[in-house]
């Protein structure tokens, strides 16, 4: 695309720079006629619509290529590379190919399923013996090994069933003798055990029990128009709203790793589209509902003894036809348009991607009800076109003409524009641009109708920048200490867990973009899946906006960096308590200690001060019933804790800043910044090496040493609740777990959470994630305080996830059965 913008002339970018909402038919229509006399233009367009070049279609010589590594892998007892080797192969095998007289992705199938039996991942072998079974219902090997697996389940009946086919099916005498021995063996042990049932649990959508109580209303506010407000009090905790998304696209850095459609992780039995190589989905449910094509079903040969067959035929077409799923007619394929094997889904960015899935769920359902097409009226999202940058108008512009191409190309059909079909206006227009357009196999277009499309699709782009939410899923780790400093591990087999969150995708949620933010929000959205789920974490009153958080929070970054994200971002200045008075935390968040060792006070930099100052210039008071007047009780500042900070310097009356750079805000002494500066500089590059040894886990006690001498450096530099010493802690505990240190671990995670208490409220979720750490620790020692750190998380976790705090956060229930176990160790 750089080409592109590259080639545009002067003239056009001038017009587009300057150009408002208004100006958008010329912009765009002017911008087309260019690119539509361009032949580089065509060509980008050819190198991402034609499959020829092979980046997302099937290969069947790259396949077998992958698979024979993959053997090799196997063979020298490297499972973990077999297995990624056999997945990425089915990923581009061609269903129809064939390799050795055997079909290739049942081959692979059946490859993997060996791998995973290996591996003692006994359920995900049956399901791609399954698999393989459902291409070529006569591979033997695939009933044998499915009978191998059934049996080691205990599914003795089943397991039975599948070595007599095999049996049925093996051309050779002494197969058939093998599989006969196997056979008596099974039905030996079928005589002592009973035959249970063992089927692999959807890693799919999971809907809550729980029912949404609340009644919601769009009200405007005087500072921040159009909000979401409760028509009642609202409880903590509460769930205030639940939504699917209108559309979403799995982030690029999380392809390998989590499901395309339900954003699950995937599991070792992936599943692949069968027409492109870009998905991989956890299961055939998420694969059928994202519009992927299915496997074939082959016909089945009958085998030599037609009885036998005859007996077994409802059993093996129970197996080999597969899961019988549709999804309702309502239900969008959301893949369905991209899966031609062209490059566009995997080349252009993801906002791209998914404002294409916007814009063909829409014409789809406009073509359903025969409407006009019009997206601005389909999602009713706010945009901040207006307020961008040239440089994003520009870019907007391009990939708007591009990804309409792409899909007019991936679609195959005429896209209706305004209730009319696109050829029913403009032949001389429609003959130019044929002319021009002869390798897309297009039949009909009318340039003016294109160019109002185009408009729609950059008011588009600009509404999912603004609007769209990022789907996170919280990811824990839990590791064994290695001892490797030789010191001994009183909690013996315990583990010490850590949480964090990872994005996973990026969606369009037509209601839930209607809540405004806060950086001191009363609610909090989290994802199950894909649906978005908010709840209450206060006691909301009636008529209060409930707002979220688009980003940072008071207690994350400063105010001055949070101001400058929300309006790079989402071209709005923050105007919520948190950014319209002095708040504790942002003083304290990355302010230095004063000189003077016996002062507590703190000392801020220029950039903070400034911003502090401005607050009420930029902020006038708000007038009475605005949103953040809720906010006051939250945003009103601890005088115990201000006064050893620098009470004398807030001025108590209107919660102005009287202060300068450099100076101690409690006792007026002067701190020389720019050496402080340089100092915390050296001591982080001590620090930086101990996370990228934690990263990979080789740490050293030269690296942990040098850490600790940099944290020391750190306090008598910086102030107690600066965070960045909060991050050294918590960076040292960890290396402390890992070392086997678990005594040192508990006090530096202590200490961590010390400082987040003061930087946040006692029971924000960023605590909740630290304590789960420490509860670990503590485990790990037998301190029995674990019992008080559990109960304090599962509390915040209740407040902030509600009913679905299990489902979150497994392990949860297990840290509580282990504290409980441990608490009834002690008192015996």
């Amino acid at each position: 695309m750089e080409k592109l913008k590259s080639l545009v002339p002067s003239s056009i970018k001038q017009m587009i720079a300057n150009s408002s909402e208004d100006d958008l038919p010329s912009t765009c229509e002017s911008l087309l006629n260019f690119f539509l006399n361009l032949d580089q233009f065509h060509q980008v367009v050819r190198d991402l619509v034609d499959p020829g070049s092979r980046l997302c279609g099937k290969n069947s010589d790259a396949a077998i290529e992958l698979k024979l590594k993959g053997n090799q892998c196997y063979l020298s007892g490297d499972y973990a590379k077999a297995l990624s080797f056999y997945t990425q192969a089915l990923r581009i095998a061609p269903v129809d190919s064939i390799d050795k007289d055997r079909n290739l992705v049942a081959t692979l199938f059946l490859n993997r399923a060996s791998l995973l039996q290996k591996m003692d991942l006994l359920v995900e072998c049956l399901q791609d013996c399954n698999r393989a079974l459902q291409i070529s219902p006569t591979y033997t090997k695939a009933w044998y090994r499915r009978g191998k697996v059934n049996a080691s389940l205990g599914n003795y009946e089943d397991a039975v069933q599948d070595l007599i086919i095999a049996k049925d099916m093996e051309p050779s005498s002494g197969g058939k003798k093998q599989i006969e021995s196997e056979l008596k063996i099974i039905l030996d042990q079928s005589k002592s055990a009973g035959s249970k049932f063992v089927q692999k649990n959807a890693n799919n959508l999971r809907v809550p029990d729980e029912p949404v109580q609340v009644n919601l209303q769009c009200v405007i506010t005087p500072d921040k128009g159009r909000g979401m407000a409760s028509q009642c009090d609202i409880p903590e905790s509460s769930l205030v709203h639940r939504e699917e998304p209108y559309a979403v696209i799995i982030l690029k850095h999380c392809r390998e790793t989590y499901c395309h459609y339900c954003l699950n992780k995937l599991p070792a039995d992936a599943i692949p589209c069968t027409s492109c190589s870009i998905p991989l989905y956890c299961s055939h449910n998420c694969q059928v509902l994202a519009g992927g094509q299915l496997l074939k079903n082959f016909p089945m040969k009958h085998s030599s003894n037609e009885i036998l067959f005859n007996k077994f035929e409802e059993y093996i077409a129970q197996i080999t036809r597969g899961i019988d799923f549709y999804p309702g007619d309502e239900h969008f394929f959301e893949h369905k348009h991209e899966c031609q094997g062209a490059h566009w889904p995997m080349i252009l960015p993801s906002d791209i991607v998914l404002a294409g899935r916007v814009l063909v769920k829409c014409i789809e359902q406009r073509r359903a009800c025969s409407e006009g097409f019009n997206l601005t009226e389909t999602l009713e999202l706010s945009h901040n076109y207006l307020d961008a940058s040239p440089e994003s108008k520009l870019e907007s512009h391009i990939y708007s003409i591009v990804l309409l191409y792409c899909i007019q190309h991936s679609y195959g059909f005429e896209l209706p524009i305004n209730g009319a079909s696109i050829s029913q206006r403009g032949k001389q227009s429609r003959e130019k641009i044929l002319f021009k357009l002869r390798w897309l196999q297009c039949t009909c277009f009318d340039l003016k109708l294109l160019s109002l499309s185009i408009l729609q699709i950059v008011i588009l782009i600009f509404q999912i920048r603004v609007n769209s939410m990022a789907i996170v899923c919280m990811k824990s780790n839990d590791d064994r200490p290695p001892n490797q400093f030789g010191d001994t591990v009183p909690g013996g087999t315990a583990l010490t867990s850590t949480l964090e969150q990872i994005r996973v995708g990026q969606a369009i949620y037509a209601a839930g973009s209607l809540f405004n933010h806060s950086c001191r929000p009363n609610i909090h959205a989290y994802f199950l899946s894909r649906t978005l789920i908010i709840r209450t974490t206060e006691f909301v009153t009636s008529g209060c906006p409930l707002e979220l958080s688009y980003g940072p929070q008071v207690g994350q970054w400063d105010c001055k960096d949070r101001l400058q994200f929300l309006e790079g971002n989402y071209s709005f200045r923050c105007r919520c308590s948190g950014c319209s008075e002095v708040n504790l935390s942002d003083l304290v968040i990355n302010a230095f200690h004063c000189i003077n060792p016996t002062c507590s006070g703190i000392v801020l930099d220029c950039s903070v001060v400034n911003c502090e100052k401005q607050k009420l210039k930029q902020f006038p008071k708000f007038p009475k019933g605005s949103s953040s007047e809720s906010h006051l009780q939250i945003g009103k500042l601890s005088c115990d804790y201000i006064d050893s900070v620098g009470y004398l310097a807030l001025q108590k009356k209107n919660r102005t800043l009287d202060g300068d750079p450099g100076y101690c805000l409690k006792c007026g002494s002067y701190c020389n910044l720019e050496s402080s500066c340089a100092a915390v500089d050296e001591a982080w590059i001590y620090i930086k090496r101990l996370e990228d040894s934690i990263v990979s886990r080789e740490i050293s006690r030269t690296v942990v040493l040098d850490a600790l001498r940099s944290l020391h450096l750190l306090r008598t530099i910086l102030h107690a609740c600066n965070k960045a010493i909060a991050k050294t802690e918590d960076n040292l505990a960890q290396a402390f777990s890992l070392v086997g240190d678990l005594q040192s671990a508990r006090d530096h995670c202590k200490a961590s959470v010390e400082i987040l208490e003061k930087l946040y409220d006692h029971h924000h979720i960023a605590i909740g994630y630290e304590l789960v750490k420490l509860a670990s620790i503590q485990l790990s020692l037998g301190d029995h305080n674990v019992v008080d750190s559990i109960n304090r998380l599962a509390a915040i976790f209740l407040r902030y996830y509600g009913s679905d705090a299990d489902t979150i956060f497994p392990n949860l229930q297990s840290l509580r059965e282990m504290a409980l176990k441990l608490v009834q160790r002690l008192e015996s």
